[in-house]
């Protein structure tokens, strides 16, 4: 019997499902023509996706960044997030430039996409990261844009360092005390006298906690509205631009990726320019109190060398009021916190202790070892600052930084029965005392 085959077409239609497309831009600055750029190109992509029938316009991440080889850029971060959380098929931007400079990042961020099956189309070089050839092409071109951008670093080097030699004070419009009016820079009244005052009571032996503190419960604004700490008052003092001189380029840039500013140590020559401007104080005066700065410095090594010496001593460093974290135990824990919280309180500098075993944990693993070995963390950390709650930054001896974020542990987990029990008895024993 011969068989009948019919054919059942589908009673719906197979609607094609869409491509969700997303584009990424960016300018170099915050000046108005590039932020001109930037509206245009958020315009251009928005028409060009939204155009397409069988594109699902998603957005356009933007980022007004100030260059292309860091990797903070907020709206390119969320980008990565919502390609990752499954929101985004296609990326489009104008070019590898844009996209990064930096060709080691630029090649993790497109193979991460690639694994998740996020396609990257460059408009400029016309190459799609999901082709056959498309990462040989990207790498090739990536290490071009790299290299340009490098190049621009060293223009920009040499003409700071060429304004040096010619005695020009370079970026810093915003120094308490002055402001920049047609490119001069002016004494500012109000603040000139608080730069005053700081400098009379500082040399008259008032300590530079007492004079932050002073300022701050005064209500005097800092140049932004931040808080006065001790790392302002010592600034304020070592800054030799308020007697009318300046020596320039006491800080260099090391790496053209990371943009890390680095003391000038002796390796490049530095400029001792006179009369750049209006001081605000004579040189007698600034002379005095750089004596009783050197002194004081010399006092607080002396006393440091006497005391007991930690793995993390001097190496924990507060970067709001400058000072290093101390050790310090408390109901048997022992725990770090910054030596001006704990001199003075947190009016001066709000901080948080931390734990000295969770030092030693996430020390050990930024370092590569399973448990912590001081003189290994010694050799290649050269500091950890605390920036803010719960993260550390480790600066390696090369420069490079590594930041470290935890968690707490919720207090239910951290009060044992032991504890409980400890605590009842104090109470008790409280509770006989007061009667």
């Amino acid at each position: 019997m011969e068989r009948i085959i019919k054919k059942v077409p589908p009673t719906k239609p197979i609607v094609p499902k869409k491509k969700r497309v997303a584009a990424y831009a960016r300018v170099s600055s915050g000046k108005d023509a590039m932020i001109h750029s930037l509206s245009a190109q958020v315009s251009y992509y928005s028409d060009y996706i939204q155009k397409r029938r069988d594109w699902q316009y998603v957005g356009v991440y933007a980022d007004e960044a100030s260059t292309g080889t860091k990797d903070d850029r907020e709206q390119f971060q969320k980008l990565l997030a919502d390609c990752r959380a499954g929101l985004i098929d296609m990326v489009i931007t104008k070019s590898i430039s844009r996209f990064a400079r930096n060709t080691v990042t630029m090649l993790e961020v497109i193979r991460e996409l690639k694994g998740i099956n996020v396609d990257v189309f460059f408009e400029k070089e016309n190459i799609h990261s999901l082709s056959g050839d498309g990462e040989l092409m990207l790498t090739i071109l990536a290490s071009f844009a790299q290299e340009e951008s490098r190049s621009v670093s060293e223009n920009c080097k040499w003409r700071i360092r060429k304004q040096f030699e010619e005695g020009e004070i370079v970026n810093w419009r915003f120094m308490f005390g002055y402001r920049s009016v047609d490119g001069r820079m002016e004494i500012e009244p109000k603040e000139a006298e608080v730069v005053r005052l700081v400098f009379s009571d500082y040399i008259n032996g008032e300590s530079t906690v007492s004079i932050a503190r002073r300022l701050q419960s005064e209500g005097i604004p800092t140049r932004f509205g931040g808080q006065w700490s001790v790392r302002r008052i010592i600034d304020m003092i070592r800054n030799e631009k308020y007697t009318g001189n300046a020596l320039l380029q006491k800080k260099y840039v090391t790496n053209h990726l990371t943009k890390v500013l680095t003391l000038n140590r002796g390796q490049l020559p530095k400029y001792f320019a006179e009369d750049t401007h209006e001081a605000i104080i004579n040189e007698e005066i600034f002379r005095q109190a750089q004596v009783i700065y050197e002194r004081n410095k010399i006092d607080a090594a002396t006393k440091t060398s006497t005391t007991q010496r930690y793995s993390f001593s001097g190496l924990i460093r507060c970067p709001h009021c400058g000072k290093n974290y101390k050790r310090k135990i408390n109901h048997g824990k022992v725990l770090w916190n910054c030596a001006t919280f704990l001199k003075e309180d947190k009016a001066i500098c709000h901080t948080k202790q931390i734990p000295e075993e969770t030092l030693f944990a996430i020390t050990s693993e930024v370092i590569g070892l399973s448990e912590f070995d001081e003189t290994v963390f010694k050799k290649v950390i050269r500091e950890i600052i605390v920036p803010e709650f719960n993260t550390l930054v480790f600066v390696y001896n090369d420069g490079q930084h590594i930041k470290r974020v935890w968690q707490d542990r919720p207090r239910g987990e951290r009060w044992s029965e032991d504890l409980k029990q400890k605590a009842r008895e104090r109470e008790i024993q409280r509770r006989g005392e007061s009667k």
